[in-house]
């Protein structure tokens, strides 16, 4: 018996689909290595002239780069939905990425000329990979009917949250641990950092070429690009005119609003508040990733599971409540304290990995929030999925990726600012929670669509 999906086409076949979900392979060892655990840190710390200054330049980055997603994703969304075929969008964006990665790699420490250039690539390559995103999120649809969805956008970020533990190991075990690191980097110079651009550059462009050649794409309606262009941006305002009457889409588009900023804020300086902390380097970083990286696998697997039976929403609202829990789990603790007030060792010079009482907390909270970064996300993926207008799914896509972008330039800025003005990092963190929690709150206006 043939299954149907979203549109009405066959489910597609388990290539197809398995091609599908290592694009999430593919694109996640920038987010792993690059953003978070590893390059982040090291240009918040070594590359600016300090780490308060650093984290600043850093979050101006990623709202500069959230503002143009924002504006720009639902434009993309559309014209792709005039033009029919996601993968030639899908590989532009791809190759953009992995030209600001690579120019990553002329980060040297000390770094003060030329730094505009190395925040301008790191612009471009979360441009890259962002745009990418949406136009494979878009393909969701035309998989599996909605009954499928939950387990098969689950799968896909567990695979990517495999590929970035993979990346990590690779990072670790062949450049950061070995006293000559693979093709004799040179450690002073911090080329094991510096190698996480080119090397997420070369993992992306490799792993995306099953997708391109296996999963089925949308036909080309075989119109020019500039009709195409055209009808795209008429189909946008005629849609946003028209939102009123998909008013439960646009109560969820605005609870993600606010709870994926806190997600993303919390991925994003999780470590560089680790790093600030507890001087963590490359490898206590690394591990650390690798360590967060287990649990969220395991929470995508269970949570697209749960996001099937149970649905999306109450997956998100756990999921959301979770990470909440952890973040205020992890601004409880400053130097020598945790959990607000009680006393606890920090770590000593020469002392064992992760071993004073202040990481051991730090450690417990960032595990719970690992298990909880996929489900949220992933479900989230899955309910656009299903509220979605069949010929619609690049557009709404393009709205989804603005409602995880349109404010997603509050977090940073407002973390870079109270940074700047304080000097400190703890102090703007509390950001991060409020958000979670009112996105969680939002979610109780959201009516979930039948998952048949």
């Amino acid at each position: 018996m043939t299954m149907h999906g979203a549109v009405g086409t066959a489910e597609t076949g388990k290539l197809g689909k398995f091609s599908w979900a290592l694009f999430d392979w593919a694109n996640q060892p920038y987010f792993t290595v690059v953003t978070t655990f590893i390059f982040a840190p090291y240009f918040t710390s070594f590359v600016a002239a300090t780490p308060a200054e650093g984290q600043a330049y850093w979050g101006y980055t990623q709202a500069i780069a959230g503002i143009l997603i924002a504006i720009l994703s639902p434009v993309f969304g559309s014209i792709a939905d005039a033009g029919g075929a996601r993968k030639p969008w899908i590989l532009f964006f791809s190759i953009l990425c992995a030209i600001g990665s690579f120019a990553l790699w002329w980060a040297v420490p000390g770094q003060q000329s030329g730094i505009t250039l190395i925040l301008a690539a790191i612009i471009l390559g979360t441009l890259g990979v962002e745009f990418s995103i949406v136009f494979n999120n878009a393909m969701l649809p035309n998989l599996v009917p909605h009954s499928k969805m939950g387990r098969l956008s689950g799968f896909g970020w567990g695979l990517g949250y495999i590929g970035g533990l993979i990346a990590l190991f690779i990072v670790l075990f062949g450049f950061s641990l070995p006293e000559v690191p693979l093709f004799g980097l040179d450690k002073l110079a911090h080329e094991p950092d510096r190698i996480t651009g080119p090397m997420s550059a070369i993992w992306f462009l490799i792993f995306i070429i099953p997708m391109l050649l296996f999963t089925p794409d949308t036909k080309s309606t075989g119109i020019s690009k500039t009709v195409a262009v055209r009808q795209g941006l008429k189909a946008l305002l005629v849609t946003l005119r028209e939102l009123k009457n998909y008013r439960n889409v646009v109560f969820f588009l605005i609870a993600r609003m606010f709870y994926n900023d806190g997600i993303l804020a919390l991925i994003g300086f999780s470590g560089i508040y680790a790093a600030g902390l507890f001087g963590w380097g490359t490898t206590e970083l690394g591990i650390f990733g690798i360590l967060i990286n287990v649990f969220a696998i395991a929470g995508c697997f269970i949570g697209g599971s749960l996001d099937d039976r149970l649905g999306s929403k109450p997956t998100i609202v756990v999921s959301v409540l979770g990470l909440a829990f952890a973040s205020i789990g992890v601004l409880s603790i400053s130097d020598g304290e945790v959990l607000f007030g009680l006393p606890a060792a920090m770590p000593v010079e020469g002392g064992a990995l992760f071993a004073s009482p202040a990481e051991m907390v730090f450690m417990v909270f960032a595990f719970i929030m690992g298990f909880f970064f996929g489900p949220a996300q992933a479900a989230s993926r899955t309910l656009i999925a299903r509220m979605a207008p069949p010929k619609k799914a690049g557009e709404f896509f393009g709205l989804f990726a603005l409602s995880g972008k349109a404010t997603a330039f509050v977090a940073p800025l407002l973390i870079g600012v109270v940074t700047s003005a304080t000097g400190q990092q703890r102090p703007a963190m509390i950001v991060i929670f409020v958000l979670l929690m009112i996105g969680a709150a939002l979610m109780s206006f959201v009516r979930e669509p039948d998952r048949g």
